[in-house]
Parts: structure tokens; C-alpha cells; sequence
């Protein structure tokens, strides 16, 4: 990067803590220069606490801008009127997901908006460095064509866009069948932190298979609680014509007679007796690097990396028009979950069409 990416924040909640948690550990990388929370207290606390510069209204944020872009991320039924504000403005958007609440509200944002306006996206478990290693793997066609995977690693809309990126799907239509299992676990952390006493909740699993016309298929599986969860694991599995991903290991045919198997290693500094400081350095496989992570030695999370490379693209983006998650993608991975959620909800099956986000 040439030059420090400087964005402006719209919201004050808990995933908007996310960008300023990143600039701050990243100052050479990203500035975040004002950011618009309605609540006046709760902007000094921001002040206080980061030095960012907050305000109270849209005019007061649109007014002179020292941003190359705005971060929009606010609640996902007050988000379609920031976007359509922002892009009357013509202020490029990264949109936190999902950009609107239902099918309803997804349908008139596309319509008020549509392709014209300067949006994208910040899905990034596309660019979570397991997750991006796994995506090198199959496109550097070792696997072959894919045609089917079974994601078990984030919920709703992030689980449909890691098993529409693997399998390289676009808009295609899909029938979807659903059941939702509950059972008991034992509580674990949640956002606000470790559990403070022993207990016991149920754990809703939802689960779904997805069969596109074409015939590559896929399977969510996800429970929230894996999300921080000490005892419940992620599982990814790609299956190709000539090898398989199975979590960390690798699989494949490079000639029909030759089968090789190789882990994934994700290499992280500061363990044992090395001394570069603690920070994730990338993912190998064999002598091969799939990922190396860009912001290293930051000390960031999976999840803070993949926000990051976000940023740095919605940089690019508000540059020069490259885009990497439009507003497009992110509707038809939300329309995914939703009617995810119906086949569920009903015990039939469902069917998708072609929505207008996904006309050429």
C-alpha cells in the first residue's frame, strides 16, 4: 500500500468497535477520521477512548469529507436508508452484512440503488486466513471441478457465501431442504465474555442441503454457539473430481496412479523459543505458502484479518472501481439463508429463482 486508507465509520455498536480496534492496531494501514453515532454520550466515550472525531447527523458526516469511503454499520433494518443516502451522495459504501432485513426490504434497496451505486460489502470469511487458504487449494484446480461441499463454520449468509465461493456458484437457481435439531449444551463464552457459572442451554442446529441445477450441492450445517464455543469445532469438506478437502487436509490425483495427501499448517510467530513477536505469518501446504497474511506482525484476530482485507480492497474499490463483494452478492447470499430458514421453518422443500440482483 502507497498510502494510509482513511474511512469514516457510520454506527457505534459492537461490530463497529471492529474497525477501530483494527486502525488502532494498524495505524500505517488504515485512519478512521469521524465517525456518525446518533447518541452524544456514547460518542464522547468513543472520543475518549479511541481519539476518533464523532458527530450526530448525516449532514455533519457528508460535510467536507476526509474519507475515502464510509463503513455503514448500523442495524440491518436501519441499513437500506444509510446506503441510499450515501449513494445519493455519491460517497462510496462498505456495507456491513446483511445490507437489508428480509427479501422485501432486500428487493427495494436493489431497486432504489441497483448497480449504479458505489456498494460493497464487508463479507469476510472469504478472507479469513483458514478460509482463504482453502479457497487457493481449489483454485489452483488440484481438486478439479468441485461439485460438492459441506460447511459447517458460520451462519446464515456467511455460510452461503463460503459454500457458494467454493463451489463457484453464482446466481444459479437451487431446491433447499431444511430441519432444525436442539440439544443440550453446556454454556460457554458469548460476546461479553467467559461463562461466570457452570449451566446448561439448548443449542439449536440448523441444518440444510442445497441442490443448484447444474448438480453441484452443498450442506450447512451450523450451531451458533460455535462461535465461541470451548467444545464445538468448525468442519469444511470439498469434495472435487481429483481430491477432497477435508478440514486441514488435502487430498488429490496429480496423474491417476499418484495420490498425495498434505496438511494444511497454519504458522503463527512467537511460539517456543521464537522471538518475532506473536502474530499469524500464513498458511502452508507442503513447501507451498496458500495465504500469508499482510498485516503481519499485527496482533489480529482471524476475524480482524479478515476485516482488514476488506478494508484495503474497499480501498481499491473506492479508487478505481475493482470491485470484490458487491451489494449483488452479498443480496443473493442473505436470499440463500432466507429461504434456508423457510425450508426450515416449513419441513418442505424449497426452491429459488433468479432475483433482480441477479439478472444480466
Amino acid at each position: 500500500m502507497s498510502a494510509i486508507i482513511r474511512f469514516g465509520i457510520i454506527g457505534g455498536g459492537w461490530r463497529a468497535a471492529f474497525y477501530l480496534r483494527i486502525a488502532a492496531a494498524l495505524p500505517q494501514f488504515f485512519e478512521v477520521t469521524r465517525m456518525l453515532v446518533r447518541d452524544s454520550e456514547k460518542g464522547r466515550a468513543i472520543t475518549e477512548q479511541w481519539g476518533v472525531r464523532t458527530v450526530q447527523s448525516m449532514a455533519d458526516f457528508l460535510h467536507e469529507p476526509d474519507y475515502a469511503f464510509a463503513v455503514v454499520s448500523v442495524s440491518r433494518t436501519a441499513c437500506p436508508d444509510y446506503l441510499a443516502a450515501l449513494a445519493d451522495a455519491d460517497v462510496p459504501v462498505l456495507s456491513e452484512t446483511p445490507p437489508a432485513e428480509d427479501l422485501t426490504s432486500l428487493t427495494a434497496l436493489w431497486e432504489r440503488v441497483g448497480p449504479r451505486a458505489r456498494i460493497q460489502v464487508a463479507e469476510q470469511y472469504l478472507f479469513q486466513p483458514m478460509h482463504a487458504a482453502r479457497l487457493a487449494v481449489v483454485r489452483s484446480g488440484r481438486l478439479g471441478a468441485v461439485s460438492h461441499v459441506q460447511v459447517s463454520a458460520a451462519h446464515a449468509y456467511h455460510g452461503m457465501s463460503l459454500i457458494r465461493h467454493l463451489l463457484g456458484v453464482g446466481f444459479e437457481e437451487a431446491a433447499i431442504r431444511g430441519e432444525r435439531f436442539v440439544g443440550p449444551l453446556t454454556k460457554g463464552p458469548d460476546r461479553s465474555g467467559p461463562p461466570q457459572a457452570e449451566g446448561i442451554a439448548d443449542s439449536v442446529q440448523e441444518l440444510a442441503t442445497l441442490r443448484f441445477d447444474d448438480g453441484r450441492s452443498a450442506v450447512f450445517d451450523f450451531a451458533k454457539e460455535q462461535y465461541f464455543s470451548w467444545i464445538r469445532g468448525n468442519r469444511v469438506l470439498v469434495r472435487g473430481e481429483r481430491g477432497e478437502i477435508v478440514n486441514n487436509d488435502v487430498r488429490w490425483l496429480p496423474d491417476y496412479r499418484t495420490p498425495v495427501e498434505l496438511g494444511m499448517k497454519r504458522v503463527d510467530t512467537g511460539h517456543d523459543g521464537n522471538l518475532e513477536g506473536y502474530y499469524h505469518a500464513g498458511v502452508t501446504l507442503g513447501a507451498e505458502w496458500l495465504y500469508r497474511n499482510p498485516f503481519a506482525p499485527g496482533r489480529l484476530s482471524d476475524d480482524e484479518i479478515a476485516i482488514a482485507a476488506c478494508l484495503v480492497r474497499m480501498g481499491e474499490y473506492a479508487a478505481d472501481g475493482t470491485s470484490f463483494y458487491s451489494l449483488a452478492e452479498a443480496a443473493q447470499d442473505h436470499y440463500l439463508s432466507l429461504m434456508m430458514t423457510k425450508a426450515i421453518d416449513s419441513g418442505e422443500a424449497v426452491r429459488t429463482t433468479v432475483q433482480p440482483w441477479g439478472q444480466r
